[in-house]
């Protein structure tokens, strides 16, 4: 097997059809434009279908529609896209809905820019939508990760009956990098559509909603949906920690930001300082016990991220007042270099 070159777009979009998607819809917006070019050469040459709404509103509720014929469904956008989305999100999280959403970030607030940023987590993992739901949350960090999430969040999405969102950014989704095109093998524990809308011949009819008006019935609902996500933090909790085990300082950082701050982590440990990466791959479900775990013995953490400070509340959630957590970031699509990163670092020190 070879390995090819591939934007980070274009990896999850040949990602999702390997992985049986054959339902897009979408609407332009930089830098995630790439998905949708690739989806609209690609998707006829596999029977799906492409379609460009004429509003993110729309593509959302065409991926709601889809899901709920039973198709693997997918749709993407950038930072002011996935605002747009949102109610349409909430839908789809209430009727236990499985699709794929993909946010390639932009610089923000408002239409901001086209640069790489990290500004949407609040919106990803706390529920940008209204009503008490979440969603499975990826943050890859390179072409091939990319790629290989993609599988998992479909099948994920269907496990759970969830939407899920794989949070990259513009500098994520358009960096070009080798990858092994691995085949898609089906995670274990997928189970055929039976609640899918196909038509009720020889069988009673299925029912997608989101609204009860009975007494107790939307609590009930909310319960059911509260242990789902119960079940994803004891069985999806993913990370990567580097040089922690002897660690003096380690920073916590995600997607792009991981890779700046692994640069710069190889280099002080050259240095002999003592500094561990740890990467959270799911924001949601945080790997909250992982990092309260290495609070136990290591008193100062540095949390790096390419906006204000968001993900650094769940760090200190985690840590507990266990050890001490710093937070250095550049907000707008700003790009922090492993030299900045280094700088900061060896003031904890």
């Amino acid at each position: 097997m070879k390995k090819v070159l591939m934007t980070g777009n274009e990896a999850v979009a040949e990602a999702a059809i390997q992985a049986g998607c054959r339902f897009y819809a979408g609407y332009p917006i930089t830098p995630q434009n790439e998905i949708p070019e690739y989806m609209a050469a690609r998707m006829p040459e596999v029977g799906g279908i492409f379609i460009q709404a004429e509003s993110e509103l729309a593509a959302v509720n065409m991926v709601y529609g889809a899901s709920a014929g039973g198709g693997r469904a997918m749709t993407s956008s950038s930072s002011p896209g996935i605002s747009l989305k949102q109610e349409g999100i909430s839908f789809l999280a209430a009727a236990e809905l499985p699709a794929l959403i993909v946010n390639v970030e932009r610089g923000g607030p408002g239409l901001g820019n086209i640069a790489g940023s990290q500004a949407d987590y609040f919106q990803a993992v706390k529920g940008g939508g209204h009503g008490d739901y979440r969603l499975l949350v990826y943050a890859p960090w390179s072409v091939q990760e990319l790629w290989d999430i993609t599988f998992l969040a479909f099948d994920n999405a269907d496990i759970y009956r969830t939407p899920v969102m794989m949070l990259l950014d513009g500098i994520t989704g358009q960096m070009m990098e080798p990858l092994l095109q691995t085949p898609y093998i089906p995670r274990p524990g997928l189970k055929p559509k039976t609640w899918a809308l196909t038509g009720c011949k020889g069988r009673g009819p299925n029912v997608i909603k989101t609204l009860y008006m009975a007494e107790g019935g939307l609590e009930e609902r909310n319960l059911l949906l509260q242990e789902k996500y119960r079940l994803m933090k004891q069985r999806e909790v993913r990370f990567e920690a580097f040089d922690v085990e002897d660690a003096e300082v380690v920073v916590v950082a995600f997607g792009i930001a991981g890779r700046v701050v692994f640069s710069a982590q190889r280099m002080l440990r050259k240095e002999g300082l003592k500094v561990g990466l740890f990467r959270p791959v799911t924001l949601f479900p945080f790997p909250e016990k992982a990092l309260s775990d290495i609070a136990d013995r290591v008193k100062k953490f540095l949390t790096v991220e390419l906006n204000a400070g968001q993900m650094v509340e769940d760090v200190r959630l985690s840590v507990c007042k266990k050890a001490d957590v710093h937070f250095f970031g550049r907000p707008g699509g700003a790009v922090i270099t492993p030299e900045e990163v280094s700088d900061r670092i060896r003031q904890l020190f």
